[in-house]
């Protein structure tokens, strides 16, 4: 079974959940055309939805209720992170994201950096009608890491960082989203469960793996001069394969201490689940 037929699977727990995001994602989307339609076509492209498929089965797990707000919250995430993909494929020049040409590509960059912004003005409209403070300065602070990690990266181009310093623009860039989705969920409700360490150990995990298939497949992020941890372990830029082995073991690490998170919840088939994800996210 490959990865994708198992991750369905996993998303089966939450479908009903997830499709209503898939629903609202768009609905506020109000903006001239063709640009509409584009936007429109990026937001409903094949997507993982991890965050809020990870948010959706921990809130299940710890005994809670989804209701509306808790689509909303997982909702605006998803626009928080496609408005961050918007902007992603303008920096790497990339003209392709799902399958799909980039907005970069298919209008110019001016207007890419625009629609971005339009998505994340969305989310704020969504964050700021749940009424909390606490979520809001969570989502600015999200916000905050999420470019101090890009402007990391930008100037660090072409040099091999420590793998300290990796690891710490990879919680800024990524994991810092999972955060936010996770405990931004958790302070909707009355649970005192605190998912910070699992969300921060599952997000950093979760881009160890993707920046393992980079270096395995297209090597994109090499030929860009983003120097990752296979990279970092080699300590050659011209042989990033030896430093596979090393990255695989940093990864399933990271999944171990997600995993450890969870014990504080009891056992029921959406922490199993969890688990579940966790251990497809190994690299054997």
């Amino acid at each position: 079974m490959t990865f994708q037929d198992k991750y369905l699977q996993i998303l089966n727990e939450v479908k009903e959940e997830v499709e209503q995001i898939k629903q609202e994602i768009t609905s506020d989307i109000s903006i001239q055309e063709p640009l509409k339609s584009k936007l429109f076509e990026l937001m409903t492209a094949p997507s993982k939805h991890i965050r809020a498929v990870v948010s959706f089965l921990y809130l299940k797990a710890a005994g809670q209720n989804i209701d509306d707000r808790q689509v909303a919250l997982q909702t605006a995430v998803e626009l928080v992170h496609n408005a961050s993909l918007i902007h992603d494929d303008i920096i790497d020049e990339s003209c392709e994201r799902r399958s799909l040409k980039t907005i970069n590509a298919e209008f110019e960059n001016k207007l890419a950096v625009i629609s971005g912004d339009y998505l994340l003005s969305i989310a704020l409209k969504k964050i700021c009608n749940l009424n909390s403070i606490k979520l809001i300065e969570m989502f600015a602070q999200s916000l905050d890491e999420m470019c101090k990690g890009e402007v990391t990266q930008y100037f660090n181009k072409f040099e091999i960082p420590s793998i300290e310093d990796y690891l710490k623009k990879t919680e800024q860039k990524t994991a810092k989203l999972f955060e936010t989705a996770l405990c931004g969920a958790i302070l909707l409700t009355n649970s005192n469960s605190n998912p910070k360490e699992f969300a921060k150990n599952l997000g950093i995990a979760f881009q160890i793996r993707d920046d393992l298939i980079n270096i395995k497949t297209t090597k994109s992020d090499l030929h860009e001069g983003i120097y990752t941890a296979p990279v970092i372990y080699s300590q050659n830029i011209n042989k990033p394969d030896d430093g596979i082995e090393k990255t695989k073991l940093l990864l399933n690490n990271y999944i171990e201490k997600a995993e450890q998170s969870l014990e504080n919840i009891d056992n029921n088939k959406y922490k199993l689940t969890l688990v579940e994800l966790l251990e497809l996210l190994k690299n054997e």
